[in-house]
Formats: structure tokens, C-alpha cells, sequence
């Protein structure tokens, strides 16, 4: 999705590499990253602004009716000359650096305002309809939402809106809405006054703009023109086959998008345009949605400040702060001064602060360099240090609430010395800064930002960041260094050079250790410590092996487990650890048999043989097992007996998981009773992405306990499961196993910790057993076979470093999980089957091996056909579970696939929905 920047002039200056100096300093990709700033000399306003990104964004090859309907594009309009927020007026608001959050993981050191407001908007247009091509969105704010977000109507226009209290809406743009027909936009307004919007109540909704606006084509079109960029006159470049001169340079006038746009807009606008007046517009409310405004010097603060603590729960919040007040925010500086409680509203980033420096309360210290300084500053004084040329710097001191607007913006009135000049002198304490002499030339704010020398601003950043990663480790305890991006942070050391961080004492938090030796490399230490802590007390106070002849089946007896397999259709990936274990995971699954027949199945019975029989009915393998040795194999890699040993030594036939101990498995057995003769069947092929493995072993988990009589109810087999693939160092989450040990459509949360005890919330079954659903339900095997290890190490290791793009993804399918929730309760069918395609697009951005070329082939031959597929599981292979538009696409699905594959072993399977999950019964 292509962003389009609108961005101050200094950032879109070529380099000598042939960049902008916006990619140079971001490494960000043109091809993703286009930007550019207004015209020279030229006043466009927002609406104008956004007519002539889009032309410049053009690239004449084709005409831009065509270019225009080619894929979406994010405008960010942060061109702006922050004369109320000087601090960052010459690199521009977007790249603003932003504190990490105490409450969040994964977040980047580095990470700056555009790197946080891009992915909900990505998010929105993601979920927009096809014909909504174009978001305009403003570049100093930020918008989070707590809640998932509705979905985006079929409109010309669609705003986004906050429900705000009139006395915060009379500073904003105002969507005026009917009572009657709320969601339909009446008319805009902008900056009413509190009284009117109290008198507009009595018949009206209003909600705040918030500056989150997506056009159609048509409504782009007619902006354009209303801008005096006509897109008919938008010629492609010219050519020897079209030698019409390029539009690519046509200014267009000024037109504001809020107050001359928007105004025209709605049933009933302001200002008649019968041509704006003709484009539908929905309004949508951006439920738990907040809004962060960095207009000003101290919005930034504030705003920065109210992020901090919208997470007052201390058992969310990953470190214990030592700030002696909140309002403090240290990054990318070095402080050797220590902070009181009266060091309020401090803001100090990209500094050098030294042991002479005073401070009171109200300051912003931005771009000081390394200095012997001894100054004391006065309540609300600012310092800024502008790098100009190679070798020079220009010194702005301001207030906080200065404004370098109209003759303050154009005064020279900063000065521009050399480093040595910059210092005071230093017989003198505490020096007021203007009675310091300075022999060179001053500048003006305006020159200051399109002057300033942003390669060696952000050089400097780096080197402060440099010094601040390893202070940041060792004083984890205190800091936000193990719940940042730690994929990032190893790129950091690297591109620092500098040593990796020591391993944590044992005394350290579980999550914490796994987090320090996944950073440092050692994936080793990392999974046993994550198998440690799931495992948690289970060897020590594991009694539950009943001995002393337990089993009381007679010797002709057979106890019968046989459970269903599962698809997942929702929130997939969340169950796994360790995300599960620091968010919690969601999953909506159904449990489901195969050609009528619960597909796995174990049978036990006792044997006079005081041994221990091992048969895979399936595999036509037989193992005898006589020692503790043998059983104690069970991660024996190619073992086709790993999860029966491994099963049989959780059911306490293992000395260190038993409650008594035996010198031998055989006086055990002699103890026990008889021995055990244990068959399994696995009618599903390998690779299915139906969590064989994990239902497999709880079905066998599910037969011992039966056969032992150790108690265990369905919670407890899905947790002994959990521990069970730990052991065989498979990894994988609880959502397999409970997906077939528990019948029906369900939806399973856990809560963060170690205890992974999912709660189970039942679905209505309707939209899969009813006669006019259960037909457009297939499950197609595709002959591809695909094993879950590589890809779930993979992905867990991504966990185990908070990787900030996949927390985020994981989030958003984890809130997924919901919406499908709420449309099965309403019975939605064709949301249902809409919400399993996304869940695929969700997966295959997680892991681009999901889809690979054979299963894309396969879909492109049915997508007109289906509502959603998906590939169950990890993805790659296995079944492709498909939702049919109705009873007639289902069938001719069928058809063509019959026709159509080339696969060996290709093939439909019927499936039916398991009520009952696990069954177990003795003969």
C-alpha cells in the first residue's frame, strides 16, 4: 500500500546518492515512501495539498483515471512549518521521535509519529472496499482504538469521527447528524460554538472530526477540479507517440478539504455544490477510539503524557519506573543531572544535559550537543540546536508557548556559531544565554528549517542512541529494554557494534530470561525456558498415577478414545506461546469428523506381558518398550511412538513425572497390575493442518487417564497436551487440542501467564448444520503435506523477540476473533465466510509460505465461488477448507476441482460437524 507524504521542503531535497534526504535518513523504500512538499511561493491549503500530492505521485506513464484506480494510497499531510512546536519544525512532525509506552511491547526505540499512526490506517484501508482507493489523513496526530473496527460502507466518502464533549468539538471540524438517520451525514461544520452544538442536540448527533477522511475515485476527481487540476487535463509524459506536453507541474489554487469540501457535502450542506452535493457519505464513529493531537509544544507533552497512562494497571505495566514525576521524558539524550518532583513538563530528546545544568519545569531540550555547560534554566525556558552547513549550529531559545507565526516566523533572530562559540564561558555561572556573544550571522525560524543540516541532526540522535541501548539493558529492571522490539535492537548492537547484553540471573522474571537469550542468540536456552515454565510444578507434585493395581478393567477389556479433528477460522496463532502468555489468546474453531467418523482414535488394554506395546495402525509400526530408558525417547526424531511415550510419561510411567519410585518400568508394571498394550489410529494424512498431532495426543492422553483412572477432565487433558508437545520440544499452542477435545463452534480465550486455561464460550451451530449452510462447507485435500515444526519455530521466534510488525498483526487477528464471534452469534453466513478470508490474508502476512504456488493456483479456480478459504493450521499444505456462496456455487466447486487437479492423492473428504468432541468408553 503506497504511502504519499506531504512533507516541510527540507525533507524532499535530493541527495548526492540520488534520494531524498526523508529516504536517506529513514531508509525507508521510495517505491513504498513517495513524498514531496507543497509548491514554492504557493498557499493550497489541504484540499489543493491533496490534489497536488496526487498529481506529483503521478507517474505520466498512464493516465491518471487508470493510475488512480490502480491500488490504495495513504496521504499524509505533515508539510506543515510547526511554528507552534519549534523543537521540531525543521525535520517535520512526522518523524517527531515518540517515547516507547510503558504498557506496550514490541514498540521501536526509534520509533517516530508517522511509524505509529500508519497502521491503523493501513488497517482501515485494508478493510475498505474496493472503490475506496484514497485516505487523506493529517500528520500531527496520533489515533489509536481499543476496540476492533467497524466495517467500512460503500460510500464516495467516509469520515471517521470521535464522540467528544462540545467543548472539546467547538475547536474542530463537526459532522452534523440526523437522530433519525445517524451514520448519514447532514452537513459539516466547522469550529461551532458550544452553544450552537448544545442547541443542534435537541434533533442532532455530532461527532469530532479527527481527520481520517476516504475518497472514491469519483469524489477524488471532483476534488481535483475544485482545486483548478482538472484530472481530464492530467496528460500522460510526453512521448514519440504522444507529444502533448506533461500536466505534471500545473499548481492548483487554493481549497481547503474541511471547510470548503466538506461544507459542501452531506443532505443538507452549507455551501451548495449540486455537484459535491451528489456524492454519498457515511460517517463512521471510531468506537474506543482516542485522539492525540501534536500541534504544539505542549500537546506534545500532554499528549505524550496521556499515552503513557492510559494503562493504570500495574500488572500490565512492564517495569518499575523510577521517574520522579511522569511529565519526564528522557530519549536519544544523555542526563547527568538526577530529576525532582518539581522537574515537570520536561521534554529533553536528541541532548547532552551535563552535571552543571539547572532545570525547573516547562522545558524542551532538543539537539544540544555533547557540552561543559553551566546554565540554569528558567520555568518554561526551551533550548534548540539547529545544525547548519558542515561545521555550525544555530541556537533558538524560546518559551514554551512561543508561536513563530506572521513577522516571527520571517525575524533573524537565532544565532549561528561555531561549537566552540556555542559554550558559555565558563568563569562565569549560570550566564543568562542572551548576554552571550555570538560573532556570526542569525537566522530566522523559516530559514531555520529549510536550512537546517538533518543529516548531522540524526547523527547525532544515533550516537545518544548508541550510548543509551547499553544503559537501557543493564538497568532492565527499570527500563523499557526487554519489552522492546528486540528484533530491531539486535540490528542496533550490530549497527553499533556493540556487545550484546550478559545473561540475566536466574532470580530474573521467566519471560524476561527467555527474552535476554533469545536476544543473545541462544535460541537453546530460550525454548527450554519456555518448556520450564510451562512445565512449572508439574514433575514435583505430579501424584496422580494411581498404582497398586489401578485399572480396573478385566483383561478382555479395551478402553476407546476417538476425537474430531478441528479448523481453526479465527485467531489462529494467538494460542501459542509465549504470545499467549503475554496477551492472551482468542480462536473461534470447529470440531469436525471426517467422512462420518471421528478420524483419530486410540485403544488401550491390558496385557499379561508386563510391558509396555506400542502400534500405530496407520503406519503399521510396533514398538516394545521394557526399559525407562526406551520410554524416556520420546523426542526422538522419525520416532512414529513419540507421543505415546511421551503421553504414557505424563501419565506418571516415567520415574520424574510418577508419585512413586520404581527401579525398573517392569516392577512398575508389576505394581500397576499388567501391562499395557497401546494402538493408535490416525486416519487423516500428515501435514493436514487439522491439529492431528495435538488432538492425537490428547486423544491418547484422553484413553490413559480413562484406563489409570487419573482424574483428568477436558481443561485438564488439554493442559497436560500443552506440557505433552513441550516435552517433544514441537512447540504449539492449547487451541488444537482443545478444538477437538471439546465439540461444536466455540470460541477459546486465555488470560496472560503461565496457566493457559482457556475459557470455552459455545456458538449457535446453525450456519453449519442447517440444510441451506451445511452443503457450502467443503473441505478439499490438497495432496500437499507441509510440517508445522520449521514454521512454528520460526514465528515463536519472532515471539521471543517481540517482533513489532508481528505483535501487531498477531493483535489484530487476536481482535478478529471477536468480530467472527459476533457474527455467528447474529448468524451472519455471508459475514461468516467473508471473516475466514481475512483470517487467510492474516495468515499469509504472518507467514508468506502459507499460500504457496500449488494452493494459490487451486483458489484463483474457485474465488469467484467462495465467500472465504483458508488452509487450517500453519498453512502450506494440507486441507483447504472452502465457504461456498450458496448450495449451487458448492456444487460447481466441486466440479471444477474434480476436473481440475493435478495432484496425486487430491481429493474431497466429507465433514461433518462433531457435537461431542473427545469420547471415550471401555468395551
Amino acid at each position: 500500500m503506497k504511502k504519499l507524504l506531504s512533507l516541510p521542503p527540507n525533507l524532499v531535497k535530493q541527495t548526492p546518492n540520488g534520494n531524498t534526504v526523508f529516504h536517506e535518513i529513514t531508509g525507508l523504500s521510495p517505491t513504498d515512501y513517495f513524498c514531496t512538499c507543497d509548491p514554492e511561493g504557493h498557499r493550497i491549503g489541504s484540499g489543493g495539498g491533496t490534489a497536488w500530492l496526487l498529481q506529483q505521485a503521478w507517474n505520466g506513464e498512464q493516465p491518471f483515471d487508470e493510475w488512480l484506480d490502480s491500488e490504495k494510497r495513504i496521504l499524509v499531510h505533515a508539510g506543515g512549518q510547526s511554528r507552534r512546536l519549534p523543537a521540531y519544525a525543521p525535520s517535520g512532525k512526522a518523524l517527531m521521535p515518540i517515547p516507547v509506552f510503558r504498557w506496550s511491547r514490541g514498540q521501536r526505540i526509534g520509533q517516530d509519529l508517522l511509524s505509529l499512526q500508519l497502521p491503523l490506517y493501513e488497517q482501515i484501508m485494508q478493510s475498505a472496499p474496493s472503490s475506496l482507493h484514497t485516505m487523506v489523513v493529517s500528520g500531527d496526530v496520533f489515533i489509536r482504538t481499543t476496540q476492533p473496527l467497524p466495517p467500512v460502507p460503500e460510500a464516495d466518502v467516509v469520515c471517521y469521527g470521535l464522540w467528544l464533549d462540545a467543548s472539546v468539538a467547538t475547536h474542530h471540524g463537526v459532522f452534523l447528524m440526523d437522530r433519525n438517520t445517524p451514520g448519514v451525514l447532514k452537513q459539516m461544520l466547522q469550529k461551532p460554538s458550544v452553544g450552537e452544538l448544545h442547541d443542534l442536540q435537541a434533533d442532532h448527533f455530532f461527532l469530532t472530526d479527527i481527520g481520517v477522511w476516504l475518497l472514491s475515485d469519483r469524489a477524488v476527481k471532483l476534488l481535483m477540479e475544485r482545486s483548478g487540476l482538472h484530472p481530464s487535463s492530467l496528460l500522460p509524459q510526453p512521448s514519440s507517440l504522444n507529444p502533448q506536453p506533461s500536466s505534471l507541474h500545473l499548481h492548483p489554487t487554493y481549497y481547503d478539504l474541511y471547510s470548503d469540501f466538506g461544507r459542501c457535502l452531506g443532505t443538507d450542506p452549507q455551501f451548495d455544490d449540486p455537484e459535491l452535493r451528489q456524492l454519498t457519505v457515511a460517517v463512521l464513529p471510531l468506537t474506543g477510539g482516542e485522539f492525540y493531537h501534536f500541534g504544539t509544544s505542549r500537546d506534545m507533552i500532554a499528549s505524550t503524557l496521556r499515552l503513557q497512562n492510559v494503562v493504570s494497571d500495574q500488572r500490565e505495566i512492564m517495569h518499575h519506573d523510577r521517574k520522579p514525576h511522569p511529565s519526564i521524558f528522557v530519549q536519544n539524550a544523555v542526563t547527568k543531572i538526577p530529576f525532582t518532583p518539581q522537574n515537570t513538563n520536561i521534554w529533553i530528546e536528541n541532548s547532552y544535559v551535563g552535571p552543571h545544568w539547572q532545570l525547573s519545569h516547562d522545558h524542551i531540550i532538543t539537539g544540544v550537543p555533547e557540552n561543559d555547560w553551566h546554565i540554569a534554566l528558567q520555568p518554561g525556558e526551551c533550548i534548540d540546536v539547529v545544525p547548519i552547513d558542515d561545521d555550525l549550529y544555530a541556537l533558538r531559545r524560546y518559551h514554551i508557548d512561543d508561536r513563530f507565526d506572521g513577522d516571527e516566523q520571517q525575524r533573524e533572530q537565532f544565532p549561528v556559531v561555531t561549537l566552540d562559540e556555542l559554550v558559555p564561558q565558563p568563569s562565569t555561572l549560570h550566564p543568562p544565554l542572551s548576554t552571550i556573544h555570538y560573532p556570526l550571522s542569525t537566522k530566522s525560524a523559516e530559514q531555520l528549517s529549510s536550512q537546517a543540516r538533518l543529516d548531522r541532526l540524526f547523527a547525532q540522535r544515533e550516537a545518544f542512541r548508541a550510548q543509551n541501548l547499553p544503559m537501557l539493558a543493564r538497568n532492565w529492571q527499570h527500563s523499557v529494554f526487554y519489552q522492546l522490539d528486540l528484533d530491531d535492537v539486535s540490528r542496533l548492537y550490530e549497527h553499533y557494534h556493540l556487545d550484546l547484553p550478559e545473561a540475566l540471573p536466574a532470580t530474573a522474571p521467566m519471560l524476561t530470561r527467555i527474552h535476554n537469550a533469545m536476544l543473545r542468540g541462544d535460541s537453546n536456552s530460550a525454548f527450554s525456558l519456555l518448556r520450564e515454565g510451562l512445565l512449572g510444578n508439574l514433575i514435583t507434585h505430579n501424584s496422580s498415577l494411581i498404582t497398586h493395581n489401578s485399572s480396573p478393567l478385566h483383561s478382555d477389556q479395551i478402553v476407546w478414545a476417538r476425537s474430531p479433528v478441528r479448523i481453526d477460522i479465527a485467531g489462529g496463532w494467538t494460542d501459542t506461546p509465549p504470545y499467549c502468555l503475554y496477551e492472551g489468546g482468542r480462536v473461534v474453531n470447529l470440531a469436525v469428523e471426517l467422512g462420518g467418523q471421528p478420524p483419530l482414535q486410540a485403544y488401550v488394554k491390558p496385557s499379561e506381558k508386563k510391558c509396555i506395546t506400542l502400534r500405530s495402525i496407520d503406519l503399521g509400526a510396533t514398538e516394545v518398550v521394557t526399559t525407562y530408558e526406551q520410554l524416556a525417547c520420546y523426542n526422538q526424531v522419525g520416532s512414529p511412538f513419540s507421543i505415546p511415550k511421551a503421553a504414557l510419561a505424563l501419565a506418571g510411567f516415567l520415574p520424574q513425572f510418577g508419585g512413586e519410585r520404581y527401579a525398573t518400568l517392569q516392577q512398575q508394571l508389576d505394581d500397576f497390575g499388567c501391562g499395557i498394550e497401546l494402538t493408535l489410529l490416525s486416519a487423516v494424512p500428515a501435514g493436514s493442518g487439522m491439529g492431528t498431532s495435538s488432538i492425537l495426543a490428547a486423544t491418547v492422553l484422553g484413553a490413559l487417564n480413562d484406563f489409570c483412572m487419573l482424574g483428568w477432565d477436558k481443561n485438564e487433558l488439554g493442559r497436560r497436551t500443552l506440557m505433552l508437545e513441550q516435552l517433544l520440544t514441537t512447540g504449539g499452542g492449547w487451541q488444537d487440542q482443545f478444538g477437538g477435545l471439546l465439540g461444536g463452534v466455540k470460541l477459546l480465550e486465555s488470560q496472560r501467564g503461565f496457566a493457559q486455561q482457556p475459557l470455552v464460550r459455545w456458538l449457535p451451530d446453525t450456519l453449519f448444520t442447517a440444510p441451506e449452510y451445511r452443503q457450502c462447507h467443503l473441505l478439499y485435500y490438497t495432496g500437499i503435506t507441509r510440517t508445522a515444526k520449521q514454521i512454528l519455530a520460526e514465528i515463536v521466534r519472532s515471539m521471543f523477540l517481540n517482533n513489532h510488525d508481528q505483535l501487531r498483526l498477531l493483535g489484530e487477528m487476536r481482535e478478529h476473533a471477536l468480530v467472527m464471534y459476533e457474527a455467528i452469534q447474529r448468524q451472519d453466513f455471508e459475514q461468516m465466510g467473508r471473516l475466514v478470508g481475512v483470517t487467510w490474508q492474516q495468515n499469509q502476512q504472518l507467514d508468506s509460505g502459507t499460500n504457496p504456488p500449488e494452493v494459490e493456483r487451486l483458489t484463483r479456480l474457485v474465488d469467484d465461488l467462495c465467500l472465504g478459504y483458508k488452509l487450517p493450521g500453519a498453512g502450506g499444505g494440507g486441507f483447504l477448507y472452502m465457504v461456498a456462496k450458496d448450495p449451487d456455487a458448492a456444487a460447481r466447486i466441486k466440479r471444477l476441482l474434480t476436473q481440475e487437479h493435478h495432484l496425486p492423492n487430491a481429493r474431497f473428504v466429507d465433514m461433518q460437524l462433531s457435537t461431542q468432541g473427545l469420547q471415550v468408553s471401555r468395551s
